[in-house]
């Protein structure tokens, strides 16, 4: 799920008439220069990547002069926020802080609610987690139903049971009802302002802000500019981007595809992982590992995707340098149509392999039509020069003994490669 940064989602609150500090984004020290002089008091220099802690990690800086802001933007920018680069930088107006509060909503997926939850507490600039485990009752929320139009009068209720200044409610009520209007129209999965803050004037600010956008809307909203709408933790490789290019245009079911090894150097083992399922997937890479393995990348192709998809997550996984074997882990008796599959393996290997003499492949596949797809598998890949193994639902509860037979092949290729040099 795609992460906004911190300037994008104040943009929105901006817009939905919540306040947010004055400032702007920049990408260079000279900017933040100017933007630092136009508010001619002092500002906070804030990195913008997708991560939480940015104070700690020193990502956050306060400045009281312009020339002081670009020294400040000048040392962030460029700089590993949490394994992030920081390409960007917010300079807004400090703000003179007298209370903080909390303020969010986060889908519940549970099978009670299945829908968003608007909470809100007297104490933030903290995990939410944190104050409910502590002190439950400073913690207020209420299951919002999507079919209806969520009321300033609902929030206003909502809140005038806490510890509140009676003259607080309304501006209070009506920011969190702006968030929620945000949260909304942009198919959030979760979005937060915290710190809420009432500064010395009496005013109320988003201070800080974080909005999680569900991947499936990211084409309902192309001014987000997201172009890579998934969560890694880290800035995605060129393979992630083109896996990413496969499933933004064809959501013919699942297609995903993240690198777990970037940089290969000397260690052995590696393998291309292949799975189909969720859960089954999950389970046969916890196999792989157990048994000693690496597995260079995790892929998924689930959800009845057509041959064509299939392929073209197959080709990234074999476009990694260094792997010592392909395994495809299908434990799961699935519903799709496991010919699709097939047909995209035959195509795929039979484009790979002559290149890979005694490669290592070991296929695991069950479901809807899967004796077909073992006919398909068995009569395209024939003559190849690699070592192939092709296992059916027969192993779906055993994938220690698939994940174990990969191991044996993978230590002969390598073994193979080392007498060959």
């Amino acid at each position: 799920m795609p992460k906004l940064y911190e300037y994008q989602g104040k943009k929105l609150l901006r817009d939905a008439g919540v306040r947010v500090p004055e400032g702007a984004v920049v990408s260079s020290p000279a900017e933040a220069r100017v933007v630092a002089d136009k508010l001619g008091k002092p500002a906070v220099i804030k990195s913008q990547v997708g991560a939480t802690g940015r104070f700690k990690a020193g990502g956050i800086k306060f400045t009281s002069k312009a020339n002081e802001a670009e020294t400040v933007a000048q040392e962030l920018l460029g700089k590993e926020i949490k394994g992030l680069k920081v390409e960007k930088v917010l300079v807004e107006e400090k703000l003179a802080i007298e209370e903080e509060f909390y303020a969010g909503v986060i889908i519940n997926d549970s099978c009670k609610v299945k829908g968003p939850v608007l909470m809100f507490s007297p104490q933030g600039g903290v995990d939410i987690e944190e104050v409910a485990a502590k002190s439950h009752e400073k913690v207020v929320s209420m299951n919002v139903d999507v079919l209806k139009v969520l009321k300033t009068e609902e929030v206003r209720k909502l809140l005038s049971g806490m510890d509140i200044a009676p003259s607080l409610i309304d501006p209070l009520s009506q920011t969190v009802h702006g968030l929620y209007k945000v949260f909304k129209e942009y198919d959030a999965r979760s979005a937060e302002i915290n710190p809420l803050v009432l500064t010395t004037d009496g005013k109320i600010y988003a201070a800080d802000c974080r909005m999680v956008i569900d991947e499936a809307s990211v084409f309902r909203h192309p001014e987000l500019e997201i172009d890579y709408p998934r969560d890694i933790g880290r800035a995605p490789t060129e393979l992630e981007r083109l896996a990413w290019k496969v499933e933004e245009k064809d959501y013919r079911g699942v297609g995903y595809f993240v690198q777990m090894a970037q940089d290969f150097g000397p260690v052995e083992g590696y393998v291309g992982f292949h799975g189909i399922g969720g859960g089954g997937a999950m389970v046969g890479a916890d196999a792989l590992i157990r048994h000693g393995l690496k597995i260079a990348n995790y892929a998924d192709t689930s959800g009845n995707p057509t041959a064509s998809k299939v392929y073209r997550v197959v080709k990234l996984i074999f476009s990694q340098p260094n792997i010592d074997g392909y395994t495809l882990m299908g434990p799961v008796i699935a519903n799709q149509e496991q010919w699709h599959h097939a047909h995209a393996l035959v195509r795929a290997l039979r484009e790979e392999l002559p290149s890979r003499p005694n490669f290592p492949v070991v296929i695991l596949i069950a479901g809807n039509k899967d004796r077909e797809s073992m006919e398909v598998l068995k009569e395209g890949l024939k003559g190849l020069p690699a070592k192939i193994e092709i296992f059916g639902r027969d192993y779906v509860d055993n994938v220690d003994s698939v994940a174990e037979r990969m191991k044996e092949l993978v230590e002969e290729y390598r073994n193979s490669a080392k007498e060959g040099k």
